[in-house]
């Protein structure tokens, strides 16, 4: 067949295909997930698809619904929808993605709807369709994502984390790089999480990576993508994590780890928003958010000529501290009480207290891994546990007897490291501020000199 043949036959084969979608329509709209209503003006339902039951919980024959009035098929809870369809029969604009609540059985749903006008061959309004689907999943899910990460979900009282509330309150609506420094455990990533969730850039893609787990190849592979052929075993295109994170959020982790090489390339993202794939020479333009986390002094290696000192000061445009549990062990009972009511939920049982003894123990214990370990610990606690409060014999072994003076006991000098460990700790409560630990003491602030001086202690 030429094609003038071809061309001749068009419009009938576009009518014969027309016809057959008028035959299917109702086949085709219920075959669809979100929920259609068809009205006319004087709101007699014309078409209801079966998702639209579904939705409104409703049975029954075509017969049940067509002819009747909306109002009187879905109740008044269903009355909403005559509002809607009224708004726009009367202003004649349609309404996009109009979020509303309809009540089903005594739960609320969230539904997202969509309306617009029916009109007949000479133009003129007959009725109104509208196009509905229920959100309630995604609501919850996104209301629980935004409980988790919101900056209230930080717990504690502590001065130093009243402060790093306050910074990430001025930080999150900002576009500007963000380095948190922190020991392991001290909950790096939940801050990160928390500054992506309350930004303007909520609604797109946070997107982790851990910087130490990645030898120099993968990592840049990972942040910069490749093309197939850029180096054995790269048998297809991979798209890179900053391309992911494209209009979002992009988070690394251990960023002290990265090599000089990932430096540069890191840097030039950073200054100019752009890059290449590996193997490729096509620059590819982004606009990403960048937070990075580490255990390490940043500074430390820029002195040693680790780290280059053009890449820090662009990532700790905004420096985030986060203390040590050490540092606020008044937030010790607020966690536990936290952890506690954690574990009651997923574990289903009914743990209601810490005893003193058990309390005692965890306020004296040193932490190195931070609230990550104190986690664990509530953990193992709920494990081994069968009654209503949570006991010393519950925890492990290890930090049993792990106060001050179990510490300094294996010491050549244990008099000396208990002073020592003592003075440490109260610097340590007091944010450094010599005065206040000096009373705390209840020594003067020469003598507390000379006590850090004799035992080595520096800030």
């Amino acid at each position: 067949m030429n094609t003038m043949e071809t061309n001749k036959n068009a419009p009938a084969e576009a009518e014969k295909v027309h016809k057959y979608l008028d035959i299917n329509s109702a086949t085709i709209l219920n075959s669809i997930a979100d929920g259609v209503l068809v009205i006319d003006l004087n709101y007699n339902l014309l078409f209801v698809n079966r998702a639209a039951k579904e939705i409104f919980g409703k049975v029954g024959s075509d017969d049940f619904f067509i002819n009747k009035k909306c109002d009187k098929v879905f109740g008044h809870s269903g009355c909403v929808f005559n509002c809607l369809i009224n708004t726009t029969i009367k202003t004649g604009e349609h309404l996009y993605n109009h979020e509303t609540t309809f009540e089903r059985g005594g739960k609320k749903l969230v539904l997202s709807i969509n309306t617009a006008l029916l009109r007949d061959e000479n133009n003129r309004v007959i009725g109104g369709i509208e196009i509905f689907r229920d959100i309630s999943l995604i609501k919850d899910l996104k209301e629980k994502l935004q409980g988790r990460y919101s900056f209230e979900n930080i717990i504690g009282r502590n001065h130093r984390i009243h402060e790093v509330f306050e910074l990430l309150q001025e930080v999150a609506p900002t576009k500007a790089t963000v380095l948190i420094e922190g020991e392991t455990g001290t909950g790096k990533e939940l801050i990160a999480n928390a500054i992506h969730h309350n930004s303007p850039r909520s609604s797109r893609a946070f997107v982790k990576v851990n910087c130490a787990a990645l030898s120099e190849g993968l990592l840049e592979s990972e942040l910069f993508g490749h093309v197939k052929g850029a180096f054995t075993g790269a048998i297809v295109d991979r798209t890179g994590r900053f391309e992911l994170a494209n209009g979002g959020t992009l988070f690394l982790d251990e960023i002290g780890d990265i090599t000089p090489h990932t430096q540069v390339k890191l840097l030039r993202v950073l200054q100019e928003g752009e890059f290449e794939r590996v193997g490729s020479a096509k620059t590819i333009k982004v606009d990403v958010r960048v937070i990075t986390a580490t255990n390490k002094d940043l500074k430390a290696a820029v002195e040693q000529g680790r780290f280059r000192e053009d890449l820090y000061y662009r990532l700790k445009v905004v420096p985030v501290r986060l203390p040590s549990l050490r540092e606020r062990r008044d937030d010790i009972p607020l966690l536990v009480k936290h952890f506690i009511e954690k574990f009651n939920k997923e574990m289903g049982v009914k743990v209601k207290d810490i005893s003193p003894a058990a309390m005692e123990i965890l306020m004296e214990y040193n932490y190195p891994g931070n609230i990550r370990e104190l986690e664990h610990i509530i953990e193992h606690a709920f494990i081994r546990c069968s009654g209503e409060t949570l006991g010393p014999e519950h925890f492990p072994k290890d930090i049993k007897n792990t106060g001050i003076i179990s510490n300094v006991l294996d010491d050549p000098e244990p008099l000396k490291a208990l002073e020592r460990e003592m003075i440490r700790q109260v610097l340590h409560e007091t944010d450094w501020r010599y005065s206040e630990c000096a009373r705390k003491l209840k020594v003067s602030r020469t003598t507390l000199w000379r006590k850090m001086k004799d035992l080595g202690i520096r800030k």
